[in-house]
């Protein structure tokens, strides 16, 4: 991930993604152009995340509906870091340096087997933490292996193309590869998970800092910044899907034991709206706007979005533990199952209203009355829970949290946001 302060101006990129089949020169886009949007092979490259996000959002489901909540936990950590991680560093580059000829399909499409090769491991490094066995991330560090060949590449093709900001790119080679190195040595090396939790920070240091030592030292890379807010939002969206993924698993289970019922359609509207309310709201933060005049605050503005895309899928997974409890599979009980659900949609609003906050510069008061409002209906969903009310039931409640937020935002809140952002844009 990068920011961009002094920025080299490039070519026009219609000069150098024309017609021809030639290699272009990556000397970077123009992070000012207009109409800046996802392409099409960004969207292709995106589907491989589909599989990876859903196989970590199973596995958790899985852990959960055992009762081994700490490791479902450890490992869902674990996974989601991995995906995102490698989402954010295909992402940022594409960002800054897209040249769309065949090289540079040809290293995207290297990486998307890597993203699957990553997705396949998942389930071991998940029953090596159930089990308390060394850390079994083999599969995913190769999936890595192959997807960081191509990163390295690209990285190496922008160094030799762009001399203003090589210094930038040879940077990120580096850090990629010393990072690269550690993740290989936990793999060859099997560690024990008591190590592991030793190591593993060092390493999260090294890839979270690698772009920040390699921009600020050497200098900036020209991403564009509504483009990768739309980037974000793409990712948000498909991430979503786990929601709906998880509500089709619930309700054909109610539907196979039970035929259709109140608690099935309950569960497909509870399923449905959590969807569109958490999309609605996330619609509600100004990023591409504020990023495009405060580059630097994109740093803690896309490593949070890390932990934004987890609750999201930990939210998929809640839905489908619900499936296991109604079949009668799941240890944890109708207030766990329901905890599944809405400690994830808490985490959401958090990052909601705090990612808000540190773009705007500005806390809303309205925001402290919409979040009490969050907690108050996610706590009567628990509480309903507790008395015996049905698993239905309790999940519309959960659902109307971030409708507490969506009718907030549309009667009031928006003027705020227009009225904060003039502030800020005209700074």
């Amino acid at each position: 991930m990068a920011v961009c302060h002094h920025i080299h101006m490039p070519e026009k990129p219609e000069s150098r993604r024309g017609l021809g089949h030639a290699l272009a020169r990556m000397t970077g886009r123009d992070p000012g152009e207009g109409h800046r949007v996802s392409t099409p092979l960004e969207l292709l490259f995106d589907l491989t995340f589909v599989i990876a996000i859903g196989q970590a959002s199973g596995q958790l489901a899985d852990l959960i509906a055992e009762g081994h909540v700490a490791a479902g936990f450890a490992g869902f950590s674990f996974a989601m870091f991995a995906i995102c991680w490698a989402w954010i560093n295909f992402s940022w580059f594409a960002s800054a340096y897209d040249t769309d000829d065949w090289f540079y399909r040809v290293t995207t499409m290297v990486q998307m087997i890597g993203v699957l090769v990553l997705a396949l491991g998942l389930p071991a490094v998940f029953h090596s933490i159930d089990t308390g066995a060394p850390l079994d991330n083999r599969v995913v560090v190769a999936g890595y292996v192959v997807m960081r060949v191509a990163m390295i590449a690209q990285w190496l093709r922008a160094a030799h193309d762009d001399p203003g900001r090589r210094r930038t790119a040879l940077g990120y080679v580096v850090c990629i590869g010393i990072a690269q190195i550690g993740w290989i040595a936990t793999a060859v090396f099997e560690l024990p998970l008591i190590v592991f939790v030793v190591v593993g920070p060092i390493l999260y240091l090294i890839e979270l800092g690698g772009p920040l030592f390699s921009e600020r030292r050497y200098g900036w890379t020209p991403w564009h910044p509504h483009h990768i807010a739309e980037r974000y939002q793409l990712l948000t969206i498909i991430t979503l899907g786990e929601v709906l993924l998880g509500t089709v698993n619930s309700v054909s289970v109610i539907v196979q034991k039970q035929g259709w019922s109140t608690d099935a359609v309950m569960l497909m509207v509870a399923g449905t709206g959590l969807t569109l309310g958490l999309w609605w709201c996330y619609a509600i933060l100004p990023s591409g706007p504020v990023l495009a005049k405060f580059r630097q605050r994109a740093w803690l503005w896309g490593y949070a979005h890390m932990i934004v895309f987890a609750s999201v899928a930990a939210m998929g997974a809640g839905l489908h533990v619900a499936g296991f409890s109604v079949e009668g599979t799941s240890d944890i009980g109708a207030v766990g199952t329901v905890l599944t659900v809405a400690i994830p949609v808490l985490i959401f609003s958090v990052l909601l209203f705090g990612l808000y906050s540190y773009l705007i510069r500005e806390l809303d008061r309205l925001h402290v009355w919409l979040f009490a409002g969050c907690l108050v209906v996610l706590a009567l969903a628990v509480m309903l829970a507790l008395a015996g009310a049905t698993l239905g039931l309790c999940l519309i409640v959960v659902m109307l949290a971030p409708a507490v937020v969506v009718v907030g935002f549309e009667t009031i809140g928006h003027r705020h946001e227009a009225e904060a952002l003039g502030r800020q844009l005209t700074e």
